[in-house]
C-alpha cells in the first residue's frame, strides 16, 4: 500500500491559490453505521487525505496564510479506546508524523477555531453537509466577530464552497498520483485476466467477486475502489447492479465493473466476457463493435480535445453498430438526431479518475465542455 505522497505540495499548492485573508476548513469522514453496532470499513475524506495524508476519523484541517499555516484536529490520546480501535497518532503525532504546524485534539475545535479565524475575511467550507459541524462553525464565527470588535482583526464574511479551489487542484495530478493511477490500473488489469480465467458455467457471480477481491487484497492495496459490479446475462443491462449473487450460466455473456486502489488513488475497468469462453458470433459483432468504439475514443484522448468530442465519437461508431446489428434502422445519423440510440447506449461515455472513482473537477465552463490537458 503506497501512501508515501507529497502532502505538503498539495497544500503548497492551495496556499498559492488563498488570497492573504482567505482560509479553508475541511471535516474529515464521519463513521457509517452498516447495521447494529457494526460500522463500514472507514475511508478518510478524499480532500482532508489529500492535503494531510490522515486515514483516521474526527478529524479537520485548517489551512491559512500566516506563521501557522496547517492545522489539524485530531482524535486525543486515549489508551482505553486504542484497546478498542487501534493506535491514535494524537495531536504529537499530528505534528511529528503528519507535518502539521500545530495541531489540537478535536474536543478543541470549537474553541480554536474562533481563535484562528480572525483575521480571515473569507471562508472555503461545505455548508449543508453535517448540521453538526455548521453549527459548531457559526458559534466559533459569532464568537470571532465579537472579538473582532475589540482587537480590529476581519472575521469570516465570506463563504465559498472548497471544492472551487480543492477540486481544480486535484484535477491535475503530480507523477506520483500518476503512478499511484498506473499502479490501481495494473493491479484492476491482474483481477480482470485473473477472473476471466476463473470464470465458467455453474459458478456465482458472487465467486467471481471475491476473485477479484482477492487479488485486490494480495496486492496490498488499499483495497476496491467502489463495489465491483459482477453481472451475468441480462444483468449486465442494469449500469449499477450490484447484487452479484446470481449463477453463471452457459451461453451468457458476464459483465464486470471492478476497479482497485492504490494508495487511495482508483482505477475503473469494464469487461465483458462469455462464460463459456468462447463468443457466440452475434456476440462476437457485438464485442468488436464495442472495441470499435472504445478505441475510437481512446484515439481522441488528447491535449485540446473536449469531453465533447469523445462522447459524440463513441455515439457515433456504437449508433452504426446498432444499426449494423439490427437494433436500429438506419441511417445511424437519423438515429443520433432523433436520440433513439438512447435505448441502448442512455449514459455518459467517461468521467475523471483519482481519489474518487468519478474524481473531482469539472467537466463545462461557459455552456461548453473543456479542453483535456496534460497531466487531467
Amino acid at each position: 500500500m503506497a501512501l508515501d505522497l507529497d502532502f505538503s505540495s498539495h497544500r503548497k499548492d492551495l496556499l498559492a491559490a488563498l488570497g492573504p485573508n482567505e482560509a479553508v476548513l475541511v471535516f474529515g469522514a464521519s463513521p457509517k453505521n452498516r447495521n447494529g453496532d457494526a460500522d463500514y470499513r472507514y475511508r478518510q475524506d478524499s480532500d482532508l487525505f489529500w492535503l494531510t495524508g490522515w486515514e483516521d476519523p474526527d478529524a479537520a484541517v485548517l489551512i491559512r496564510h500566516g506563521e501557522v499555516p496547517y492545522t489539524l484536529f485530531v482524535a486525543a490520546k486515549d489508551p482505553l479506546r486504542e484497546v478498542w480501535d487501534g493506535y491514535r497518532p494524537g495531536p504529537t503525532g499530528a505534528c511529528a508524523d503528519f507535518g502539521a504546524d500545530e495541531a489540537y485534539e478535536i474536543a478543541e475545535l470549537p474553541g480554536e477555531l474562533s481563535r484562528l479565524l480572525q483575521g480571515i475575511s473569507q471562508l472555503h467550507y461545505a455548508f449543508a453537509q453535517d448540521p453538526d459541524h455548521d453549527t459548531m462553525l457559526m458559534g466559533a464565527i459569532a464568537r470571532s466577530r465579537k472579538a473582532a470588535r475589540r482587537n480590529g482583526l476581519s472575521s469570516p464574511e465570506t463563504f465559498h464552497h472548497p471544492s472551487l479551489l480543492l477540486h481544480e487542484l486535484r484535477l491535475r495530478k503530480n507523477d506520483r498520483e500518476i503512478m499511484l493511477l498506473r499502479d490501481a490500473c495494473e493491479i484492476s488489469a491482474q483481477a480482470h485476466r485473473q477472473a476471466m480465467a476463473d470464470t465458467k458455467a455453474g459458478l456465482n457471480e458472487f465467486e467471481i467477486e471475491a476473485c477479484l477481491l482477492s487479488v485486490f487484497q494480495r496486492s496490498g492495496s488499499t483495497g476496491a475502489g467502489y463495489t465491483p459490479i459482477v453481472a451475468a446475462g441480462a444483468n449486465g443491462t442494469t449500469l449499477h447492479y450490484m447484487k452479484n449473487r446470481a449463477p453463471l450460466r452457459a451461453g451468457q455473456l458476464l459483465l464486470v465493473d471492478a476497479g482497485c486502489e492504490s494508495g487511495y488513488y482508483t482505477a475503473d475497468i469494464t469487461r465483458t466476457w462469455p462464460v463459456d469462453g468462447v463468443f457466440t458470433p452475434i456476440q462476437r459483432r457485438l464485442y468488436e463493435w464495442v472495441l470499435k468504439a472504445q478505441l475510437a475514443c481512446i484515439d481522441k484522448c488528447r491535449s485540446g480535445t473536449s469531453f465533447d468530442i469523445i462522447h459524440e465519437t463513441a455515439i457515433q461508431v456504437l449508433t452504426e453498430g446498432m444499426v449494423d446489428l439490427g437494433l436500429l434502422e438506419g441511417p445511424a445519423s437519423e438515429r443520433i438526431e432523433d436520440e433513439t440510440y438512447k435505448r441502448y447506449y442512455m449514459h455518459g461515455t467517461s468521467h475523471w479518475l483519482g481519489l474518487d472513482v468519478h474524481d473531482v473537477g469539472v467537466y463545462g465552463r461557459d455552456g461548453n465542455t473543456r479542453p483535456l490537458e496534460p497531466r487531467m
